[in-house]
């Protein structure tokens, strides 16, 4: 099974990391701290997968510390998104809701795929595997609320719908890098018995 699930988790982390890049990008043009937001949701799991995959060939020891590595990577994006938060909450602008229900609906469809193709995997072993499959499918719901939140901004031009989904997210993600590391830990667990 784990096999089969190696170049599973390469696609799901290829497309993770590919659509942080688009919402990242995105999230500055159309002036929005829900793709913003939802972007760092795309690099934790883009993360996860390559943690589950080099778990394959690494030692228990380098999978501990690259998960740390991780977490930390994601604590700089997070410090954009509070600094992006505190511009908007400062000098508001009304983001673009079309651009941002059209980048909500593409990760939707991303988060939906990926979580199809890894949902056969959740019950592995281990906490990897189980915590990518989870990611994806909630991660929906971010998704749904970005689009949400760009309907709303098309009727209502305001930064706050944008700025309340774009702290729920935030919020919802705030534990990312301890997900990662339990993960991890839960993984270390599985493989010394």
């Amino acid at each position: 099974m784990t096999e089969t699930l190696k170049p599973v988790v390469v696609r799901v982390a290829i497309l993770n990391l590919s659509y942080f890049v688009v919402e990242f990008y995105f999230a500055h043009r159309f002036n929005s701290v829900a793709l913003l937001s939802d972007s760092l949701d795309f690099l934790e799991d883009a993360s996860v997968n390559i943690l589950i995959f080099l778990a394959f060939s690494l030692s228990v020891r380098w999978r501990k510390r690259l998960s740390y590595i991780f977490a930390l990577l994601l604590l700089l994006p997070g410090i954009s998104f509070i600094f992006n938060a505190l511009q908007q909450i400062s000098n508001p602008e009304a983001p673009v809701g079309r651009g941002m229900s059209i980048v909500g609906a593409g990760a939707l469809a991303v988060n939906f795929y990926c979580a199809l193709i890894l949902k056969k995997f959740r019950e592995i072993k281990g906490g990897l595997a189980k915590a990518a499959y989870f990611s994806a499918r909630n991660d929906a719901v971010s998704n749904v609320l970005i689009i949400v939140a760009g309907l709303i901004t098309l009727v209502w031009v305001s930064a706050i719908p944008d700025l309340v989904v774009g702290a729920v997210i935030f919020i919802m993600n705030a534990d990312s890098a301890r997900d990662i590391l339990d993960a991890a830990r839960a993984e270390h667990k599985e493989s010394s018995i």
